[in-house]
């Protein structure tokens, strides 16, 4: 495995800080966006979602804690993660490219599709959308992430 492959930092043309900045800037960000945070007024929690119990909150603000973090550095990855997964494995152009953003949305798309949750409620409509829109994409991610991966093992055995 190469030295770009070992060390994320490296080949990005900086240094993991960048990575980490990214990660905690656009975390706090998406934290305060949330439904329930002081800057998610765009979608609100709807009237009919189901209010947590005292002892069920922090757990859902935990939660929402390791979605926002998913979120930031998905974002990072999508950013800087590129010239590394290109530097991994000499496939296609395309089934790189795919394979790149297809893992940037498995990390970030968590906190939409949960916000979005909370700010349908109880719509069926509304949850049909989400769940095809996520639930879908992150399935054909999945697809995507493992055919890079088989490229990969099939290099190796060569």
């Amino acid at each position: 495995m190469s030295a770009v492959a070992q060390n994320p930092g490296e080949g990005t043309g900086g240094s993991w800080v960048k990575w980490l900045v990214v990660t905690v800037v656009l975390a706090t960000i998406a934290f305060l966006a949330s439904p329930n945070g002081p800057l998610g007024g765009f979608w609100r929690p709807s009237p009919d979602f189901p209010q947590p119990t005292a002892d069920q909150l922090p757990w859902f603000v935990l939660l929402n804690v390791a979605e926002s973090l998913a979120f930031g550095f998905g974002i990072a990855y999508l950013f800087f993660g590129y010239p590394l997964i290109r530097n991994v494995l000499p496939a296609s152009k395309n089934l790189t490219l795919a394979a790149h953003l297809s893992i940037a949305w498995l990390l970030f798309s968590w906190w939409p599709h949960d916000s979005l949750h909370v700010a349908n409620g109880l719509n069926m409509t509304g949850l049909l959308a989400i769940e095809y829109g996520f639930h879908v994409t992150l399935m054909v991610a999945g697809v995507i992430v493992a055919c890079f991966v088989l490229a990969l093992v099939r290099q190796r055995a060569a």
